[in-house]
Order: structure tokens, then C-alpha cells, then sequence
């Protein structure tokens, strides 16, 4: 069965995950996704472990549902090539600075010219009008200059880096919702338009939905920052003999925890009765919770809060997850046998459409795999394909 987004031809000429993932997502909703490489392949080819030159880890874990087509786009003839594709094209992702767009002659208008419906995507880490608009950025510049990694001091000290790639991963997730955007107006006015996405942006958005807090009002009524969130004891918990998430939340949950724990006393200490006095008393409150915790093993506190419907879980490893209940129920570990690669794992589509749901079509590409299918498709003929081989151009998977 089709995917939501099945008749929609992206063109993805971005690198590294911000992009890629966003594209991959697309692929995996039905898009026909055009993967535009220059000849050395998108850096990721060459990061994590891998059976084969090209196809490490980290490039399988973002181009699934994409075919490759090798471009220079330092050559005239790439560029000129990646407007023809682009003419028959609903949306067109890159990651290049403003500058180097600009240089390169990649910029909006240039497309637009070439195809008025086009909806245009631009990301990269800061907002272009702004005066840090033409740096280079990566996610750990964008953790430290959004707030991110200065949260962590409140755990351990000093900044630290969230120990995923959040701010790519974030900022894709705001190119998803954008190009969706886009294509439903452009299905209503017959308009493309141009999009940035920028990194900053995002990411604070992203992180001040909590923690804008007092600075919400001018003047502030209380300083950034949410309270629970930056609690030195807010953590998982050691018990006995292991370490469990345990989460009361309510006042219901709380009474129960506590009725369950064998602590009558608690149950009516002014400092923990309402919402309102455990946030103000909330290092208190957790480090109370991590002394109680650690009084029984885990499978006692699970099975007692469960009943109970107080929100806890297990602690889980990278490796454990592969063995998750929840996610072995639900299939969502998929094994698939690639020509190349062998036999490989990767997760599901994680959400669920009655009527469209989408799925896995394409394997990762090789470098080049499809250049000359696709260009045959937008009407390149033999001859000029041999003169883009020639020059360098283009390159087909040997």
C-alpha cells in the first residue's frame, strides 16, 4: 500500500543527518527521494563500522528510501543538471550557507525560475539576517550556543554535551513539519515558496518550552529554567539491585507511591501535598525518592507500582533495547537482507497510518547507484550523459 506521500519526488542534496534523516522519513512516507552526492559521497559513507567502502553505519542509519545520483556541483554542467531535476521536483533540501549558495548559483531564485511550485528548503545552523548567519555550525556547536549543553551543569558541574546528536536530530524534525507545511499550501495556492530551517532557532525553541518559565513574563517573575527538570536528584534511581525510572507526577500518584513505599508520614508533610510544594521543594522531594528506592530490588517496585499505575520502567542499555518486550511486540526491529551490506538491522517507521502506512522499498544506495537512471529520467541523453561521465560531472556505482 502507497505511502502518504506517494507521487512526491524530493531531491535531497543535503550531507550528515540533519537533512538526511528529514529525507529518509520523507522516503519512508512514499516520497521518491533523489539522494544528490558529490563524487567523494556524502561524508557519512565513511563513519562507524562497515563491511564495505562507502556504506558505514552512519550512512545506513539515514538514506534507506532514497536513490543516489553522483553531481559536481562545482562543475557547470552538475549545477546545470541539478536545476533539470529540479523542474520536475516538489522539494529540493540543501544544507549550504547562504555564501555558498550564493556562489555556487544555488540560491532560491534560481530555482524558482525553473520551477515556480518548488518548495525550497535551506538548513544550516543559524538563521541567515542574523550576524552569526554565515558560520559553520555542527551539533555541538549548536548544543553550547543554544543553552543545551549548559543544562548539564546542573548535574555534573560544568557543560556537557548531550551524548546524542540532538541539535541535528531536533532541527530535522522542524524540516519535517516545514516541507509538510509548504506542500499543503502549495496544494491549496499552487505556490512553492522558499523555507530555512535553521539550527539556533530550533533547538531553542526546542529547549525553552520548559525552561523559558519566569522569563515568560517581562519583568520576569522568576528566573529560566524549570525547576524539576534541573533537579540535582531528578535521575534514575538505584535500587537493590539495579536502576528503575520511577515517576510520580499527580497527587494521586504521589499518595499511592508513598502509601505503597510504607511511608504514612509523608503522606500528609506540607513540603509534598500539592503541585505546587513539591516543585518547591522538589530536591528534597527526589532525593526522599532515591533513599526509598533503594529499599527493594527492581521487580518488587515494578510489579507493585504497575499495579498501581504509578508511571515506572526499567533502565535501558543500547544492547538491551534490542531485546525490549515492547519493541519485540511491536516488530519494530527490522531485519532486511541488503545486495551488498548483508543482513542488517534497523528500526520501523515509528508511527502508524490506517489507510497509507509506509514502508521500507529501497536499501541503502551505493555511491552513484542511480545517477544514470535518474538522469535518463529527466531527459539527459546518452551522449550527455557520457560527456558528465567524462568530465567528472557525474559517476555511476562501479
Amino acid at each position: 500500500m502507497a505511502g502518504p506521500l506517494d507521487g512526491v519526488r524530493v531531491l535531497d542534496v543535503t550531507t550528515v543527518v540533519l537533512g538526511p534523516w528529514a529525507t529518509q522519513t520523507l522516503g519512508d512516507l512514499g516520497a521518491d527521494v533523489i539522494k544528490v552526492e558529490p563524487p567523494e559521497g556524502d561524508t557519512t559513507r565513511r563513519l562507524g563500522p562497515a563491511r564495505n567502502p562507502g556504506m558505514g553505519a552512519f550512512f545506513l542509519a539515514c538514506n534507506r528510501n532514497k536513490r543516489s545520483v553522483v553531481l559536481d556541483l562545482k562543475q557547470a554542467s552538475g549545477r546545470a543538471a541539478l536545476l533539470k531535476l529540479a523542474a520536475a521536483a516538489d522539494v529540493m533540501l540543501h544544507n549550504f550557507r547562504p555564501a555558498p549558495a550564493a556562489r555556487l548559483g544555488l540560491d532560491y531564485e534560481a530555482f524558482r525560475a525553473v520551477n515556480p511550485r518548488l518548495v525550497y528548503v535551506a538548513t544550516y545552523g543559524f538563521r541567515a539576517r542574523g550576524p552569526y548567519g554565515d558560520k559553520p555550525a555542527y551539533d555541538d556547536v549548536i548544543q553550547a550556543a543554544s543553552g543545551l549543553s549548559m543544562l548539564q551543569a546542573s548535574v555534573v558541574g560544568e557543560p556537557r554535551y548531550v551524548p546524542t546528536i540532538v541539535a541535528d536530530k531536533t532541527s530535522s524534525l522542524t524540516v519535517l513539519s516545514s516541507v509538510l507545511a509548504a506542500l499543503v499550501h502549495r496544494e491549496r495556492t499552487g505556490e512553492g515558496q522558499a523555507v530555512e530551517v535553521p539550527m539556533m532557532e530550533s533547538v531553542v525553541a526546542y529547549v525553552m518550552v520548559e525552561h523559558l518559565y519566569g522569563e515568560t513574563f517581562i519583568p520576569p517573575i522568576e528566573s529560566a529554567g524549570y525547576k524539576r527538570i534541573l533537579a540535582r536528584w531528578r535521575r534514575p534511581f538505584q535500587t537493590k539491585d539495579g536502576f528503575l525510572a520511577v515517576v510520580p507526577y499527580t497527587d494521586t500518584h504521589w499518595r499511592t507511591f508513598f502509601e505503597i513505599a510504607g511511608r504514612p508520614d509523608l503522606l500528609t508533610d506540607p513540603r509534598f501535598i500539592s503541585l505546587e510544594s513539591r516543585l518547591a521543594n522538589i530536591e528534597t522531594l527526589y532525593e526522599e525518592l532515591g533513599k526509598i528506592v533503594a529499599t527493594r530490588n527492581s521487580a518488587e517496585w515494578l510489579e507493585a507500582l504497575e499495579r498501581a499505575n504509578v508511571p515506572a520502567t526499567i533502565v535501558n542499555t543500547l544492547e538491551s533495547l534490542f531485546t525490549d518486550p515492547q519493541l519485540e511486540a511491536t516488530g519494530f526491529w527490522k531485519t532486511v537482507e541488503h545486495p551488498t551490506e548483508g543482513t542488517l538491522r534497523m528500526p520501523d517507521i515509528p508511527a502508524t497510518y490506517s489507510k497509507t502506512p509506509g514502508d521500507i522499498r529501497r536499501l541503502q544506495p551505493r555511491l552513484g547507484e542511480h545517477s544514470l537512471e535518474v538522469l535518463r529520467e529527466a531527459g539527459f541523453d546518452q551522449a550527455e550523459i557520457d560527456a558528465m561521465l567524462a568530465s567528472g560531472a557525474t559517476a555511476q556505482a562501479s
